[in-house]
């Protein structure tokens, strides 16, 4: 009987527990009911002002606030700055395109095309909010320019039209965040900021206690610092201290990629030493305590007990060149993880950060070209093909075709968005027939149109929220005011709603199979695109055209954690490709640094003879005489000033780093070609 009653208490704990389990898997949190909440009042605000005004397409400015839905207040401002640039670009652009071809409609569908896939090539090379408006101004000239196709002279005042109600949008949107108290997105990236930090310092820890934890360690790593990019770029228009914490989370990224790359060349050099001295012992004690709990003082001494061992090892002139790489590296990773801290305590309290590091985007033409003309071509077919079977209103799905393809060019999987467009288009146009024809039917109350919309509005951006349901939620918001097209009065036109609601679900399947079969590009061909980009910036690094260090360090970390995603196959292969491709950012951060550091020598009569040696091992990817060069520059600085002394140091270390590198990757680079390896 007990274990009955045992058994049957178990039973009852595990369906409450598998009944909890669900419940907080479904049900949305407060924080995403305040969110849906504050989109929905948004959206009946903007829709309310523009019946107020009496702007044509009123549907447009709850549109623009459902485009306009971000979680967090400063990804809503930085995506609105963008759609109103993106407008005013599209409408200039609209204006003068009718102009030129409002009397041909070949040509105005042709010039669009052209226009449309331009701004998508754009909009590839750009990131987040501003690849937005990239792609934006694109397809407002579809809504402008087509949706006045049969009337070219009403083009102005459509493009008139169409700035108000996205600026009318805007305010809404910007308004309703602001009294409602919507999150700031500061706020909610520092503790990631610091979740980073704290993963860092794990990974240093680690690294000095095991040695190099290899590639797919550090790249896991990167993928935990890299998406962190879009918020650190969208704090800047929240308060007035933003641009402050803005560059504070950018130096903190920055210096997160940093201290992950200089550690594992520590590690590296120093297990390539029989008989480390005391110098390395107390570089490396040093490391361990800024791994462990950094405070800034610390920090500080620190960082000048280090610049005063590099400074020793160089005026000595006979340590191990592994010696001074360790030096410099772990020199390296204090100012680092200074960097790291300050812009921490930057986006906390918003004091200026000690410094405003870039953190560059890395694109590959060829991926940019096919996604650019993925879109050019998919949109003229599909001209073509409405053309020539005389659909009715084909100009209004001409207008989603563009908007649609222009949005997934700019989404890391265009076929899942593809799907969710699919989806979405079918559950707003479902969705505005039933409040249209059901809950609206006969109905002009503007109370009446919001309590219809709010269901839907809310069922979207809880979808928008999850990211294996972004992509339906997002179609949901935006394009169930489109088709259930509120005016005033509420018209109810069946067949040209079930005419609209067709259109839009022609145009996701168009989009749906363009993704797939038009100028597909698979994972294989990403990462063959990625490596050539990565063999170009090394040639070009190779020869001393290789750019800011810093930002090289942030361009290749970027590149690294995009080629991450790529990477498929068994754990082996999927090692071997992250190892060389870490070979090559290694390789070309090291050489553009060294060969910076090489020209602020120049001035230095007795280290010209090393410096031309450094080059030209540099040049032809020698790394016996790379090293050479590296011994001949520290015995020459030796004799120097400390200035000199430590900017050898830093060329001395690249030098080494870049010739290990060509050592210990020699056949994968002449496989590339970059130089006679």
């Amino acid at each position: 009987m007990a274990e009955a009653a045992a058994g049957a208490d178990r039973s009852s704990g595990s369906v409450a527990d598998r009944l909890i389990a669900f419940l907080d898997a479904w049900v949305p949190k407060p924080a995403a009911w305040a969110f849906a909440l504050r989109i929905w009042i948004a959206m009946i605000v903007a829709l309310g002002a523009a019946f107020w005004l009496q702007l044509d397409s009123a549907s447009s400015a709850a549109t623009c606030v459902a485009i306009l839905a971000q979680p967090k207040r400063g990804q809503a401002i930085s995506k609105a700055v963008y759609r109103l640039l993106g407008t005013l670009i599209g409408a200039f652009v609209s204006i003068v395109l009718v102009a030129l071809f409002g009397q041909d409609r070949v040509l105005l569908l042709l010039s669009f095309t052209v226009w449309l896939g331009l701004c998508v090539f754009v909009a590839q090379y750009l990131q987040d909010t501003r690849a937005y408006g990239a792609m934006l101004s694109g397809y407002t000239v579809a809504i402008i320019a087509l949706g006045q196709i049969d009337d070219p002279q009403g083009a102005f005042d459509a493009a008139v039209s169409r700035v108000a109600v996205i600026v009318l949008g805007i305010v809404a949107i910007t308004f309703i965040n602001d009294a409602l108290a919507s999150p700031s997105t500061w706020r909610a990236l520092l503790p990631r900021l610091r979740e980073a930090w704290d993963g860092t310092r794990a990974y240093a820890r680690e690294t000095l206690d095991e040695g190099d934890l290899g590639a797919p360690r550090t790249a896991a790593l990167i993928r935990t610092i890299a998406p962190m990019r879009a918020d650190a770029s969208a704090i800047a228009g929240e308060l007035d201290d933003g641009p402050f914490r803005a560059a504070g989370a950018r130096s903190c990224i920055a210096a997160l990629y940093v201290m992950a790359a200089s550690i594992r060349t520590v590690a590296a050099a120093a297990a390539c030493l029989r008989n480390p001295g005391p110098a390395v012992a107390e570089a490396m004690a040093i490391c361990r305590r800024v791994a462990d709990a950094p405070d800034p003082e610390s920090l500080d001494r620190d960082d000048e007990r280090l610049r005063d061992l590099v400074d020793d090892a160089i005026r000595d002139g006979r340590r191990p060149l592994d010696e001074v790489v360790v030096l410099q590296r772990a020199l390296d990773f204090v100012c680092a993880a200074t960097f790291a801290q300050d812009g921490i305590g930057a986006v906390a309290d918003g004091h200026r950060p000690l410094r405003d590091a870039t953190l560059p985007t890395h694109r590959d033409f060829p991926v940019a070209l096919r996604g650019a003309l993925r879109v050019a071509l998919g949109f003229a077919a599909t001209a073509a093909a409405f053309v020539a079977l005389g659909l009715p209103q084909a100009s209004f799905a001409l207008v989603q075709v563009a908007a649609t393809a222009a949005l997934s060019s700019t989404t890391p999987d265009p076929k899942k968005f593809a799907n969710g467009v699919v989806v979405g288009m079918c559950l707003a146009a479902t969705f505005a027939g039933i409040a249209r024809f059901v809950f609206l039917n006969g109905v002009q109350g503007f109370p009446m149109l919001a309590m219809a919309m709010a269901p839907v509005i809310f069922l979207g951006c809880f979808l928008s929220l999850n990211p294996k349901t972004f992509g339906i939620g997002f179609i949901l918001i935006v394009f169930f005011p489109v088709l259930l097209g509120p005016s005033n009065p509420q018209t109810y036109d069946a067949q040209t709603f079930l005419l609209n609601g067709f259109l839009v679900v022609v145009a996701a399947v168009v989009l749906s199979i363009l993704v797939r079969i038009l100028i597909p590009v698979t994972p294989a061909q990403q990462r063959i695109f990625a490596l050539d980009s990565a063999r170009r910036a090394l040639a070009d690094a190779l020869v001393g055209e290789g750019g800011d260090a810093t930002t090289r360090t942030s361009l290749n970390a970027d590149r690294l954690f995009q080629f991450a995603g790529y990477s498929s196959g068994s754990g082996a292969v999927r090692r071997a490709s992250l190892s060389h491709a870490f070979a090559l950012a290694r390789l070309e951060s090291a050489a553009a640094r060294a060969h910076a550091e090489l020209r602020r020598l120049w001035p230095a009569a007795a280290l010209r003879d090393a410096i031309l040696r450094a080059r030209s091992g540099l040049a032809a990817g020698d790394d016996r005489a790379l090293e050479s060069a590296a011994g001949a520059l520290i015995r020459a600085a030796s004799r120097q000033d400390r200035i000199v002394r430590l900017t050898t140091a830093r060329a001395a270390s690249d030098l080494v780093s870049a010739a290990r590198t060509v050592a210990r990757h020699r056949t994968f680079l002449h496989r590339l070609d970059i130089a006679p390896f």
